[in-house]
């Protein structure tokens, strides 16, 4: 992975119960590397994780790791293109 910026957030104003959020321009809508629509140079794609509402919803601190790790493989999946459905059908929704 190149251009991605991973951040840790205490908590989504939007969305408060949102675990992870990715922003930006898939690999797959992506014409030439690192060029978003018109041939303007892209800003780096951001993963950003939801530190309180993942410890909202977990009991122990493996139920945690493990939540980040399932947080990160989706929000990271999106980078490359792969949809929700897709996550779903994987076991990673």
């Amino acid at each position: 992975m190149e251009n991605i910026v991973i951040v840790i957030e205490d908590r989504n104003p939007e969305e408060p119960d949102l675990l992870g959020l990715y922003e930006g321009s898939s690999l797959t809508e992506r014409g030439e590397y690192g060029l978003a629509g018109g041939g303007l140079l892209a800003l780096p794609d951001m993963v950003t994780i939801y530190r309180d509402a993942i410890l909202e919803i977990c009991s122990d601190a493996d139920e945690v790791l493990d939540e980040v790790r399932t947080t990160v493989v989706h929000e990271i999946a999106h980078h490359f293109g792969i949809d929700d459905e897709q996550l779903d059908e994987l076991g990673w929704a």
